[in-house]
């Protein structure tokens, strides 16, 4: 899945079909790695979405950026229990690490659109 050179050869339908298709793609993955870890017997890293809300923006950030890092902090731990020569199947840990990849690309897909938003913001005339 290559990002580089979005809406840079295409007009802007393009680039936001473009974003669009690369959103779906990251969700299909989601829900995939989702599937593959019920199955493999451990809890799904994916957020709740019933339970509890956040009540306010920040919180709801900071519990994003949480899952971010434990999902991280768990694939480099199972990466180095690996390569230590523990048993862990190798499947898992790749697993983890996908999902942290995608954890990872995803909150750096939010963060570029808030900065664009504020930029948006900072530009409006008063």
């Amino acid at each position: 899945m290559s990002v580089g050179g979005i809406g840079a050869t295409q007009g802007a339908s393009g680039g936001i079909d473009r974003v669009m298709a690369l959103r779906a793609q990251i969700l299909e993955r989601n829900q995939a790695l989702a599937r593959a870890n019920s199955t493999a017997g451990a809890p799904a890293a994916t957020p709740d979405i019933n339970g509890a809300k956040p009540t306010s923006f920040t919180s709801a950030m900071e519990d994003a950026l949480k899952n971010v890092n434990d999902g991280q902090q768990k694939a480099s731990d199972l990466s180095a229990s690996y390569e230590r020569g523990e048993t862990i199947d190798i499947a898992k840990v790749m697993l983890a690490r996908q999902q942290a990849s995608v954890g990872f690309e995803a909150t750096l897909q939010v963060r570029n659109k808030l900065l664009s938003a504020y930029k948006d913001i900072m530009s409006m005339p008063v």
